[in-house]
Parts: structure tokens; sequence; C-alpha cells
């Protein structure tokens, strides 16, 4: 596959590659998505040479793992996560820590099996999600990810012309049953009383302009509910085409989890998919995102929020958007 001139901004061409000044070494997996940094312990008092040379690399390669990062707790979490942007808790779920970090817990109800692009539900959803493996089960529990912009520029044109004409809204409120036919009446109850506590419309481009690399990237996944101007059966077969392209394993890596890894994706440019196949054993991760900014389409057209009138606080920090919308006032 050739991509396009406008999503070759941040492609590395060798399996491996030492970031300048920096010290890591980025180990490619993957031609399309995926790497592996070493020579680097995270946490809230890196040199910006290196923390520079982390984000170039999550931009390069979409999503990136380090391993042995066992001595990060909260608080070293949510330090080094500072150093990329301004954290933003969850929208309506209750963090972990009081602060910042979300509980991706098996016994929460939070076996995702579905592909989705975090909290797209409001219009500045996270830009960087950073994911730490805390307990993990004796076998299964894999997340894979997927490059949304490899699957863009792979579309023919007739079919990118299409998807940049068209826009999405995405909801929390969906149907829940219908993706998890067999969840738990816990995991209902979490959905319902607190997934949803506040329910959310908002309108994004299907494709959007990557704000630092310029890349084409399909913002779709499971919180899209109707592609907007048409009716269920046409919108659905449009979700369900591009959702295809996003899904198709050339695109994708999957990371099978050790305790103290480190996942850090682009939120812009990804969906991913945590695998539900570790029956009742525990699977616990903790979640820092960092606020993104609103994104823009093709035709310069911004997402929009459509209910409620804005987006509330949440039970810590600012609301979602609010750091990125300070910077460019």
């Amino acid at each position: 596959m050739t991509i396009a001139p406008e999503n070759t901004a941040a492609q590395h061409t060798s399996e491996q590659d030492t970031a300048g000044e920096s010290g890591i070494t980025v180990t490619r997996i993957n031609g399309r998505i995926g790497a592996v940094i070493s020579g680097v312990r995270l946490g809230g008092d890196l040199d910006p040479r290196t923390v520079a040379a982390i984000r170039a690399a999550v931009i390069a390669h979409k999503v990136v793992f380090f391993r042995g990062q066992d001595h990060l707790d909260e608080d070293q979490h949510e330090a080094f996560g500072q150093l990329l942007g301004t954290p933003i808790a969850h929208p309506t779920v209750p963090s972990a820590d009081g602060r910042y970090s979300l509980a991706i817990d098996s016994d929460h109800g939070a076996r995702a099996n579905q592909w989705h692009t975090d909290v797209t539900f409001v219009p500045a959803y996270p830009a960087f999600s950073i994911l730490r493996a805390a307990v993990l089960p004796p076998y299964g529990g894999n997340t894979l990810w997927s490059n949304t912009s490899a699957a863009y520029a792979e579309l023919p044109e007739p079919l990118r012309a299409l998807a940049d004409s068209l826009r999405a809204v995405h909801s929390n409120a969906y149907d829940y049953v219908a993706v998890r036919p067999n969840a738990t009446s816990e995991a209902l109850e979490q959905y319902r009383k607190v997934f949803t506590s506040t329910e959310f419309l908002t309108e994004h481009p299907v494709v959007r302009v990557h704000p630092e690399s310029g890349e084409r990237t399909l913002l779709l996944g499971n919180f899209v509910q109707r592609i907007s101007g048409l009716n269920g059966q046409d919108s659905r077969q449009l979700i369900d085409l591009f959702q295809r392209h996003i899904e198709r394993p050339e695109n994708t890596v999957r990371w099978q989890w050790q305790v103290g890894d480190v996942a850090i994706w682009d939120n812009r440019a990804t969906q991913h998919y945590g695998v539900d196949d570790s029956d009742d054993y525990d699977r616990k991760l903790r979640r820092v995102t960092i606020d993104g900014d609103v994104p823009v389409g093709t035709d310069g057209r911004r997402s929009t929020l459509l209910s409620p009138s804005e987006v509330p606080a949440p039970s810590f920090g600012p609301a979602s958007g609010a750091s990125t919308a300070e910077a460019a006032a």
C-alpha cells in the first residue's frame, strides 16, 4: 500500500531508531502501527528532549509500549502524563484515585470487547491515553489498536471523498445490551447509573485533520450513533463500511500485557479493543488521559456539542477541552 503524501508526516523507515540525543530506542512492531520504546524510566522528572522523543514516537507509530515500569504508582503516572499535556478526568466515571487515574477493571464491567476511541462523545476528546498494567489474568486480556490514518489512506479515492463530506453523531448513550449481551447485572448498573449519568451528543467530522501531523484520520468507533442526515439503515451501512477498513488486520497491532507495562497512544489517530477472553480472572489497569482539542474536518468545520449545552466539569479538574481552549485563545 502506498500512503498518500499527507499521511507520511511521521513515518520511520528503519526497524530500530535511536531517537537523537534522548538516548531512547524505538523498535517498530508492525509496518503500520506500533513500536516498543526502551532506555527510559517513565516519571515526572524526564528531561524535555526525552519527552519530545517519546511524543514524536507516539505521533509516528500511533501507539508505543514500555516494559518494566513497575515503579510507577498513581502519582508518578499522573506526573509523567503532565509532561505530555494537561491530564483530564473522565466526564462521568469517577477516578480510582480521586484525581485523574481511571480504573479499567474487569470487576467494574471494563471488558470492552468493542472498537472505540476514548471519550469521543465530547467535542475535545483526549489527545493521548496512557495505560498502565497493574493486575493481569494468567491468560488473555490483550489489547488491540488500529491506525485510523492508514485506514483512511487506503480507501479508494471515491470513498475518501465520501468520508470527507460526512459528519457523525457520537454518544455515550448507546445500546449497551446489544454490544454486551452477556454483561453482568453489575456491569449494566455501572453503565446506566455512572457512565450515562450525563448523556452527551456530539457531532464530529467522519474525517478529522490531525493537529500535529496533518494526517487525515477516520473518526468513528462504538460511540458513533448515526451519520448526520441519513436514515438508520443507510447510516449503519456507511458506518460499517468505513469501520471495516479500520479493523483490517494490516492496520492493527495486538499487545500481550505484562505487569508493569505502559502503553501510550495517539487517541486522535487510533481505535482500540480490549479483548474479553480471560474468563473470570482479574484484570486491572490504570489510565490517565491528556486533554485534546476540538477536531476540524477537511472542510474546516469544527465538531459541535449538541447536548448538553456545555461539557460540565468532572468530579476533579477542568472540563474536557478547557486547557486547549485557553491555549488557543
